[in-house]
């Protein structure tokens, strides 16, 4: 049995059905020797995956526009799972998101990304089987009135991070940072998931679609319309999710694009071609015509950082933020001293 565990990449608890194991033996090569991708997959459709019947529909958990999410339970491990079906429309397939979701999931394997068990498709849906966890970060924060430790933040912030320098360094952007799509089970372990927006990227900068990231998250180039872009699209995010977790409220929670910039703009400063180099010839930028507003300290509007030793909590300008959303989630940045 953990020969053919290893073997077929199966997880240790599984349930074997009765009687596969001595058809196995009958029926495939010996297992010294190399498993072809289509016999792997074959006895894998025996065991149960790929199956709709594997899986029991439990609660519904949520819905949107291409998927409704529900719990659920495997009957080949007894553990509970998230199954994400997604509807598919007969002329148009399956969105490119889901596909999208698929194949970069299927490759990122790390304690702090959600992870996919299985991929059933039929003609009406394909559904994603992941693991389950019990809540999101938004969900904590609530249940905790807004109110984290600041050791639980620095513990959720880690994991943000480690996660993200997984990605980063598999030059995959989540691009869709939010408390949302960041899960947390109860040991509280955190992992990145919604990996619909994501992309691989080829080069440190390249042309990418700009309506990525929920609002309140998103950067001020790529709220200006810029396309250009790199791991600072999720470093700012997780800036903006650090504020949230440790002040108990959204840094920038803006209700439209000119609102989000002003707010953003109102705290780090309007920037200028002195700072930011063609600011004032992008078109957007003009035709909003915002104040000319001078930089405040961050800390100063969130008390509750004044126990932590960090230097971004000394940020006093829009460029400066923006240097620090440029750092790379690498070794450098998880042994910041925040986390000793």
């Amino acid at each position: 049995m953990e020969d053919l565990n290893k073997r077929l990449s199966l997880p240790a608890d599984i349930r074997i059905p009765d009687g596969y194991l001595e058809k196995l033996q009958l029926t495939s090569p010996q297992f010294d020797q190399p498993l072809s991708r289509r016999s792997r997959r074959a006895s894998l459709s025996e065991i149960g995956f790929g199956k709709l019947e594997t899986y029991i529909k439990l609660d519904k958990l949520g819905e949107g526009t291409y998927a409704t999410v529900f719990k659920g339970r495997s009957k080949l491990t007894d553990n509970l799972v998230a199954l994400k079906e997604i509807r598919l429309e007969h002329e148009e397939g399956a969105p490119c998101t889901a596909i999208r979701e698929v194949s970069l999931l299927k490759d990122l394997k790390h304690a702090n990304i959600v992870t996919l068990h299985d991929i059933i498709h039929t003609d009406k849906s394909l559904t994603l089987v992941f693991e389950y966890l019990d809540k999101d970060l938004k969900q904590y924060m609530d249940d905790c009135g807004n109110i984290m430790s600041m050791h639980n933040v620095k513990v959720f912030l880690y994991q943000i991070l480690r996660g993200l320098s997984y990605c980063h360094k598999r030059k995959v952007l989540h691009r869709d940072l939010k408390p949302q799509n960041l899960l947390i089970n109860e040991k509280g372990e955190l992992k990145l998931a919604d990996f619909g927006l994501a992309r691989a990227k080829s080069v440190p900068t390249k042309t990418y679609s700009n309506e990525v990231v929920t609002l309140w998250y998103r950067p001020p180039d790529v709220l200006l319309g810029s396309s250009e872009y790199s791991t600072q699209i999720d470093m700012w995010g997780v800036g903006c999710i650090f504020y949230e977790m440790a002040a108990g409220r959204p840094l920038f929670p803006g209700s439209t694009v000119e609102d989000e910039l002003h707010l953003i703009f109102r705290l780090l400063g309007t920037p200028t071609d002195d700072n930011w180099p063609g600011i004032c010839s992008i078109e957007e930028f003009k035709s909003y015509k915002f104040p000319k507003y001078k930089p405040q300290p961050l800390i100063n509007h969130a008390p509750r950082y004044c126990g932590l030793d960090t230097d971004s909590l000394h940020v006093t300008s829009l460029p400066q933020a923006a240097s620090l959303t440029a750092v790379s989630t690498n070794k450098s940045l998880l042994s910041w001293r925040l986390f000793r």
